[in-house]
Order: C-alpha cells, then sequence, then structure tokens
C-alpha cells in the first residue's frame, strides 16, 4: 500500500519507527526520495549524482532485513544525500571542482557516512557545494548554483548548500554537512532548518586524508529539526583513532532534546562587538529573543563579546589550509581552472600570511575562547543573529539596509575559532518572506546544552 509521503513534516523517528515495524518500507521512502528529486532538482540544483538503483538496492536489502526479524538500526530506511565534500561508496568526490569532475567512483565512506549507512540510512546520492567549500554560497564551474526552494533567485547558503536545498524542498529528509566557517548552519537557517555544529572533534573526520581546515571544520548531519538531527548525531557521533582532535566520551543528543531544558541564563549579543546588523534582522531577532523571555527565561545582553571582528585569523587557517591542498595543480598547469574567487583568496593568502601570522591567529583562538569562558560562567547559552543581512540574491552579497556587505556570514566563523557547539534554530520570516534563524552557542565541549537549549527555544518559538 502506497502512503502519503512529505519528509518536511514527518520526523526521523516516525520514519524509521515505521520501516522497523513494517508498517512503511524502505523502499517506498526511497522511491518517493527519488520522485521528488526528479521533480524538484531541475529548477534547485541540490543534487550533482543520484543512484536510483542503488537506492532501491540498499532500501530493499534494509526491507528484507525487517522480513527476517533484524532490527536494520535506529535511522532504518532513511534517505539521505551526502555532500559532494565527503566519500561515499559508489560516487565520485568532485569538491565541485573541474580538477575532480572525472575522478573515478569512490570503494569507501567517510567515517559519518559509514556510520550512517550503519545505522540504517539509505545513500541515494552526492550534494552541491562551491568549490573546495570555500564561501557561503553553492555554485561551482562543474554543477552550477544551487537555488532556494523557498524563492529560486536567492541563494540557498554555503557551503552546504545543497544538502540545506535538498532537504527544504522535500527531497530527503536527511543530508550531511561540514562546517569550517558556517557551512552547516548558514545554509540551515537560509532555508528554515536547524542546524548543529558540534564542538570540534564531536564527530570524527579521520580516515586516509589528513582534513584541510583541520582546527575549523566539524562534520555532522542537517535535517528539519532539533529531534531529528539529534537522532542522527546519536549515530554518528563519537572518536576515531585516525582523528587527532576527536572528543572521547558520548553525548546523548536525543536525550538533551528530549529534555528541552530552559536555559536559566541567556547571554543575547545584538553584534557580537563589531558586526553591522540589517534592521531586519536586529528586529526579528529581537523580537525573538522577547518571546524567549516571555516564556520564562532571564536575558542579559551582551553588547560586546570580542573586540574585533576575527576575519583576519579565520582567513589565516582556512585559506592557507586550501592552499597547502591545491597547490600542487601549479605543476599540473591546473591553477587557472579553479573558481576565480578561490584563486584569488589563495594567491592573497600565499602573498600575505607568514608563518608568525598563522601562529598569531592560534593565540587569537586562545583569546577569544577566555572571553567566552567568562561570559559562560555568568551564563548558560549564548543567542546572536545569524547573519548581517538579510538572504542575499544567488551570487550576490547580502544587503545591509540597502548596501552591499561582502562579509554578511559575520556572526559563524568566530565559533569555529572558539570550537564551540552552535547551532541555528529557526524564528520565522524575514522581510522578504525568506527563512530567518537565530544563533545559540555554548560553552566548551557543552554540546548536549546546546542542543537541550535549542529543543527549548525551539518548542518556545513555535507559540
Amino acid at each position: 500500500m502506497k502512503h502519503a509521503i512529505d519528509f518536511r513534516n514527518l520526523s526521523l523517528a516516525d520514519l524509521a519507527h515505521g520501516v522497523r515495524t513494517g508498517t512503511i518500507t524502505a523502499r517506498e521512502l526511497a522511491e518517493h526520495a527519488l520522485a521528488q528529486i526528479d521533480l524538484h532538482n531541475p529548477s534547485v540544483n541540490a543534487f550533482v549524482a543520484v543512484d536510483a538503483q542503488g537506492a532501491l538496492d540498499q532500501a530493499d536489502a534494509i526491507d528484507a532485513s525487517v522480513g527476517r526479524g533484524t532490527n536494520p538500526g535506529p535511522l532504518a530506511g532513511i534517505p539521505i544525500g551526502v555532500k559532494d565534500l565527503e566519500h561515499a561508496r559508489g560516487f565520485r568526490t568532485t569538491y565541485g571542482s573541474l580538477h575532480h569532475a572525472d575522478d573515478p567512483a569512490r570503494n569507501d565512506d567517510s567515517i559519518e557516512v559509514a556510520r550512517l549507512r550503519a545505522a540504517g540510512c539509505v545513500i541515494v546520492g552526492k550534494t552541491n557545494t562551491p568549490e573546495h567549500g570555500h564561501k557561503g554560497d553553492t555554485d561551482n564551474r562543474v554543477f552550477g548554483p544551487t537555488l532556494n526552494p523557498f524563492d529560486l533567485t536567492r541563494s540557498a547558503g554555503g557551503s552546504s548548500g545543497g544538502s540545506g536545498a535538498a532537504i527544504a524542498a522535500g527531497m530527503v529528509p536527511l543530508a550531511t554537512g561540514s562546517d569550517g566557517g558556517g557551512s552547516i548552519r548558514i545554509p540551515s537557517a537560509i532555508n528554515g532548518l536547524f542546524g548543529m555544529k558540534c564542538s570540534l572533534g564531536r564527530v570524527a573526520i579521520g580516515g586516509p586524508d589528513a582534513p584541510g581546515w583541520a582546527d575549523l571544520s566539524s562534520r555532522g548531519p542537517m535535517a528539519h529539526r532539533v529531534a531529528d538531527v539529534a537522532l542522527a548525531l546519536d549515530s554518528v557521533a563519537g572518536a576515531d583513532p585516525t582523528d587527532l582532535r576527536a572528543l572521547p566520551g558520548r553525548v546523548d543528543f536525543s536525550e538533551a532534546a528530549r529534555r528541552a531544558e530552559m536555559p536559566r541564563r541567556i547571554g543575547y549579543s545584538p553584534t557580537l562587538g563589531y558586526a553591522p546588523v540589517d534592521d531586519d534582522v536586529a528586529a526579528q531577532t529581537r523580537a525573538a529573543i522577547q518571546t524567549l523571555a516571555n516564556a520564562g527565561a532571564e536575558i542579559v545582553e551582551l553588547p560586546a563579546v570580542f573586540d574585533v571582528d576575527p576575519i583576519s585569523s579565520f582567513l589565516s587557517f582556512s585559506n592557507v589550509g586550501t592552499l597547502h591542498a591545491l597547490l600542487p595543480l601549479r605543476a599540473n598547469d591546473g591553477w587557472d581552472l579553479l573558481d576565480p574567487g578561490l584563486r584569488m583568496m589563495l594567491e592573497r593568502a600565499e602573498r600575505t600570511v607568514s608563518a608568525v601570522d598563522y601562529v598569531d591567529a592560534m593565540v587569537a583562538c586562545h583569546t577569544m575562547n577566555l572571553r567566552l569562558t567568562k561570559i559562560f560562567a555568568q551564563v548558560d547559552v549564548m543567542i546572536t543573529p545569524v547573519f548581517a543581512a538579510p538572504t542575499p540574491l544567488q551570487g550576490q552579497f547580502g544587503l545591509v539596509n540597502g548596501t552591499p556587505e561582502p562579509n554578511w556570514v559575520r556572526f559563524t566563523y568566530p565559533f569555529n575559532l572558539t570550537r564551540s557547539p552552535a547551532s541555528v534554530v529557526p524564528i520565522g520570516r524575514d522581510a522578504n518572506n525568506m527563512p530567518i534563524a537565530m544563533q545559540l552557542v555554548g560553552g566548551q565541549h557543552d554540546d548536549a546544552g546546546v542542543i537541550g537549549a535549542s529543543a527549548w527555544c525551539e518548542g518556545a518559538l513555535a507559540g
């Protein structure tokens, strides 16, 4: 019997429970995902590779295991997309780059994808990303731009924009992302999703390839709601001996989401001390803060969290890391094939970032974390805007009160530098009727606290 399915309205727990109990089949979920991809992907361009037969074969194997009385896992039958910076068996990893567009298919999974597969997920395909994940908008010269399902003229964010748009359009209920400067949080906020950047090392990266942004980037699942992301994190979080930064111990994300404890004191920073903010963004965020105050939370305003915008420290890490990975292209005459914006950033880093500058950036991370340590001695969680501007047109800068702002994502990368757990929670729509969100930041390694506070905020803001 065919069931009415809308991935946007059904929880991962309910979908997986239905598969495990036989009230719905994994094949039905896979067929629905493939049908939605056929329907929406031509306009949104979220998926860059799909293996329909492979997805159906995986789904049939899960249904067969259910028929034998075997539990296929907590994410039984959930169709997923994998960001095209991450390996999935049977798919090439192009990194959105002309240099890798014709690479052979991989015969291995990343640690995260292997754990999702073991939990019962069905790998449907790969999702779009800017070349080597270098910016907060998703387009590249291999596959073109990913567009926002809420408005096809606007950005889907980046660098996990393909994953965010695929979920928002209802193509899949779950996808993978990575966040080295906001790349889970940006597309989650722009596409009306909950997004979580765990503490550095909470979801192991490791594997045979050294991470280019080793001290910045965290991987993790993307989905609609706090409980959905928490359920997936329960399967993928954990250490691996090949990840030097992996954190020991286990966090019960789903339990934290279920408890949804109200933070006793919330620190609210409208600008972090340095960011110009569009009036509409500021008003929407302040209105959400007032709703949380009306629900019982004590709000402590934090005018200045940091003395300066840490963009130079962030770029020292990110651009030098990417430069190290791509320098061999010079010997192969492939440098000119890079995205022009990416190439310009790398050449500037090569000219201007010295070894001392790199160490200065490391010192800045330490200093910024000291500031946060003092703040989190006084509050349980901190809330900020996610962006300085509303969702921009695709390929354009954000507008702060009508003025183009190249650095419209000023609020996310500081918390990659401090390794802090941080999430984004939808708060409504902006003046252009686009999704808007707020950012929650927690103390060092307090992933459970951020998930719990996010779940409480999600409920309070829902009315």
